[in-house]
């Protein structure tokens, strides 16, 4: 094993992807995680007697990166992929079939829009314009709602496109950036006048497509986390929960951090540093060597949400749900702003707890914390009311449980893509240093490990770099030990 010794601060799964890397490649390596247990928002937990994810709870499959890591855990054969794919939206009222053809909400088959009725007369009728108008100028970047309600309307953002972008980043399409959070879309209007007409090309390019779009783990994707870390330990590495980094600064001779409560402070050196904690955190720690970063990187905004699982019995439906779920655009006024079926969506839950349906509810976007201010019974009454109200249910659930993740998700505003580059342009000004997270360049799973897989290869070159010069490494100035992450 290396001399050489890496810290990577947090244990999320951007940390705990990096570390594993690091290990495999022989560095002596140690995480250091501020919380009392590992994963971040991977997390699993029994609700009555089925295991449900309290975070994410699926990766997408068309992105290498998660089935690639998870195949490397040798649990390839593991996967489960969900029972159907079919969702809805709830619109004006009532539950409606997504239509066919679109992008994120954007959509390009206008029959199939109209035969799903998520709109209004007034709002289909303004969306074939975007075929006819003159090209809609927006610089370096634009906010979602800004562009495509220029093109297609109003009501295709509120209604289609700010529902499924909610789903993932609990934000406001006025905010969000067109490039970073549809950068498939983005892109592709560059080249076409009409953004039918790039949705369009989007969809004739790619290949038709086959077999399942998610993947999870039975008994829940939070065992990923588990999973990953054992491989750390395995491949020589050390995990320590409950230790806060609350200093991080430039040295000679490599980097120091200042670890656990100012009373007790332990010092740990090490030769490079991979930052995998979200914006605010990474922001304090690079404060006083990288201000640049700093700066930036306290700029993103994050948004709180909280998730109600609740476990009914079959009975307690008037007809079992077809869709694995069903968004809810902000303008129907409910609390609940998407819905998961999670007994339908992943069978091997339905073979667990036969007779019960598991189902999420997902409270909470940008700009309504004081929603989650709420206690945990009224969060609770209120997802089992706007339920009742769509769903027709008339039993109380059997159990139930409320996770927060009070500022949980990043914002890609406006310019989060240049930012992203002046943030990384920083760091990159300082030797031994990355970032990774889902701060960065996306919220799932695959894209926190590829994340993590492109700050290692560039601590692995700055350390091999460093060896070839016949550099010193760090372990033996008198913190050897915590160094070495032997201190529990």
């Amino acid at each position: 094993m290396s001399t050489s010794h890496v810290a990577v601060i947090g244990a999320g799964i951007a940390g705990l992807v990096a570390a594993r890397e690091l290990a495999r490649a022989g560095r002596r390596v140690t995480v250091l995680e501020g919380s009392p247990r590992i994963g971040g928002k991977l997390k699993v937990s029994e609700v009555g007697g089925l295991p449900v994810d309290e975070g994410a709870e699926a990766m997408l499959v068309r992105r290498p990166e998660g089935l690639d890591l998870v195949g490397q855990l040798g649990r390839g054969g593991e996967l489960v992929h969900p029972g159907t794919t079919s969702s809805a939206i709830l619109s004006r009222g009532a539950l409606r079939r997504l239509p066919e053809g679109q992008v994120m909400g954007v959509p390009s088959d206008l029959r199939a829009l109209a035969a799903s009725q998520v709109l209004s007369a007034q709002g289909l009728a303004r969306v074939p314009l975007d075929l006819v108008l003159p090209e809609t100028p927006r610089g370096a970047d634009v906010s979602v709602a800004g562009y495509i309600g220029a093109r297609m309307g109003r009501e295709v953002v509120d209604r289609l496109v700010e529902p499924l972008l909610g789903g993932v980043y609990a934000g406001r399409a006025e905010e969000l950036s067109f490039e970073a959070t549809l950068p498939q879309v983005a892109t592709a209007a560059r080249s076409h006048r009409s953004l039918i007409g790039a949705v369009r090309g989007i969809r004739a390019a790619a290949p038709a497509a086959t077999g399942p779009v998610f993947a999870t783990l039975p008994g829940g994707l939070g065992r990923l986390a588990e999973l990953v870390a054992a491989d750390v330990a395995a491949a020589g590495g050390t995990i320590r929960t409950g230790a806060m980094v609350r200093e991080l600064r430039r040295r000679p001779e490599g980097w120091r951090l200042t670890v656990g409560p100012a009373r007790d402070p332990e010092a740990v050196a090490a030769d490079a540093v991979v930052i995998a904690v979200p914006a605010a955190p990474a922001s304090r720690l690079l404060a006083e060597d990288v201000p640049a970063a700093s700066q930036e990187l306290a700029g993103i905004e994050y948004a709180g949400m909280a998730i109600v699982t609740l476990v009914y019995r079959e009975t307690a439906f008037p007809r079992l749900p077809r869709a694995s779920g069903y968004l809810v655009p902000a303008v129907e006024g409910q609390n609940v702003k998407a819905v998961t079926f999670s007994s339908i969506k992943w069978p091997h839950l339905r073979d667990e707890g036969p007779g019960l349906i598991a189902v999420r509810c997902s409270i909470g976007r940008y700009g309504e914390e004081h929603l989650l201010q709420r206690s945990d019974d009224d969060l609770k009454a209120a997802a089992m009311a706007d339920l009742a109200a769509t769903c027709g249910m008339s039993e109380l659930p059997i159990d139930s449980r409320v996770t927060r993740w009070g500022g949980g998700l990043p914002q890609y505003n406006v310019g989060h893509v240049d930012r992203v580059a002046r943030i990384r342009a920083a760091v990159a000004r300082q030797p031994g240093l990355a970032v990774a997270g889902a701060a960065y360049d996306g919220l799932g799973i695959p894209a926190c490990i590829a994340s993590a897989r492109a700050a290692v290869a560039r601590v692995q070159e700055f350390l091999d770099t460093t060896s070839s010069r016949g550099g010193s490494s760090h372990g033996s100035d008198g913190q050897g030990e915590q160094a070495q992450g032997t201190r529990p």
